[in-house]
């Protein structure tokens, strides 16, 4: 009985100590700069849908003419299911305009609050998909 109480133990204290960690990992929005916003526009390269996170890439020429390559951080497919987002929103090719707030590092990093793309508006923020 005594060698029971000693695993159950050692198992619940494994918990408490493995559970706040994990919860730790996700980040949310601290690598990013939540004072400053910008909008690009470009080409999609590629839209990753998948968990935990979605992930639009795209190419958008900068002021100097230097194509650079953004990657924008989206939410699961889970959640942006129900703001009109699908696995073939955006494909290869389509000219997108996204407006973001941008990695405190300057890395071409962001997290979308908007995307205009083939007329339509996708957003988690202002009411999910809309045709414009």
């Amino acid at each position: 009985m005594k060698h029971e109480l000693t695993v159950i133990s050692l198992s619940i204290l494994a918990l408490v100590l493995v559970i706040p960690a994990s919860l730790s990992a996700h980040h949310g929005n601290a690598s990013m700069d939540t004072t400053k916003q910008i909008t690009v526009t470009g080409t999609v390269t590629e839209w990753v849908w998948a968990n935990p996170h979605c992930w639009l890439k795209m190419d958008v020429t900068d002021d100097k003419g230097e194509v650079v390559h953004w990657v924008m951080e989206e939410n699961a497919p889970s959640t942006l299911v129900g703001f009109g987002f699908t696995r073939q929103s955006f494909k290869p090719g389509d000219k997108a305009t996204v407006t973001m707030i941008v990695a405190k590092s300057g890395a071409p990093a962001g997290r979308p609050s908007k995307i205009l793309v083939n007329g339509k508006t996708y957003s988690v923020y202002e009411g999910g998909a809309q045709d414009r």
